[in-house]
């Protein structure tokens, strides 16, 4: 691969974090921090320089591509923006995913259900990961981690300076760690571009998935479907003018056939009870039985 190709890979990488807001930090710096902060814009914001992120996103995925085996590399992410890139990046890279809460004690404690042994973390947040760092300092295991202008650096190993609070910037961020670490691997060439799309590795809220799609393309369905003329052949006609139908005159028997004859219209006020005669309470109970 010549020179202008990996500088023209560069060049685009670059534009990609500047569209995610990579380089956009926070008004707190953290005083270990500082080495790799650009300047501080109007707004009080501190710009983290990009070629510091790429540098030391090259030595990352040399020290994963170092580890013999891909499953002692763990990835760790309890923030929810970061959980769908570490479960991509643990499938594309081999190693073992850890998203969500992290179980106090996996690492020093061997009567934990899921406990392990890795030789290598990677982190995506040190604030909201710090128990996984105190426990690998207990057992002296090495750590990467994304870190903001504001993040703690203490027990973290390497340190990649990058917006880590951002979704599109924790994707892309995955993004690229992964396909640094394939092309170390040569499992992809390094002269052609990954045929996985960054889009794969961006957290979805499941209340977006919910919604209703609003596209062009679905109102175009819906209005179809409202204007299409369907056959009615064969399917009997009811109008207004119909007796049957007329329920507000009250004429409910028209229309109507039935097999049996209707009965006489009866006076219930002048008919004879039809028990065969007067009965008196006076009588036993038992009269009219055989004895």
């Amino acid at each position: 691969m010549t020179n202008s190709a990996v500088l023209l890979t560069k060049e685009e990488d670059i534009q990609k974090m500047l569209a995610t807001g990579t380089h956009l930090g926070t008004k707190n710096c953290d005083v270990l921090m500082e080495p790799y902060v650009w300047k501080r814009g109007r707004e009080g914001i501190h710009i983290i320089n990009l070629a510091h992120t790429w540098n030391k996103i090259q030595l990352a995925a040399r020290i994963i591509a170092a580890i013999e085996n891909p499953a002692d590399v763990v990835a760790v992410s309890a923030r929810p923006y970061g959980q769908r890139a570490v479960l991509k990046f643990a499938h594309y890279t081999g190693a073992q995913p850890m998203a969500g809460r992290w179980t106090p004690g996996q690492l020093t404690n061997q009567i934990c259900q899921r406990f392990s042994e890795p030789r290598l973390l990677i982190l995506t947040d040190p604030r909201t990961d710090m128990q996984p760092i105190i426990e690998a300092s207990y057992v002296n295991i090495p750590t990467i981690a994304f870190c903001d202008t504001d993040s703690p650096l203490r027990f973290v190993d390497v340190a990649i300076p990058a917006n880590n609070k951002a979704k599109t910037s924790v994707a892309l961020l995955w993004y690229l760690l992964a396909r640094e670490v394939l092309y170390l691997k040569g499992i992809i060439p390094r002269g052609e571009p990954w045929k996985v799309m960054v889009d794969l590795f961006f957290h979805r809220d499941p209340e977006e998935l919910e919604k209703p799609d609003d596209s062009p393309a679905t109102n175009q369905m819906t209005m179809g479907v409202q204007s299409a003329n369907f056959d009615t052949e064969g399917v009997p006609e009811y109008s207004a003018a119909d007796p049957a139908a007329d329920w507000a005159e009250g004429n409910w028997d028209a229309g109507v056939t039935t097999n049996a004859a209707a009965p006489p219209d009866l006076d219930w006020s002048t008919s004879e009870p039809t028990t065969g005669g007067e009965v008196s309470w006076d009588t036993p109970a038992t009269a009219g039985f055989a004895q």
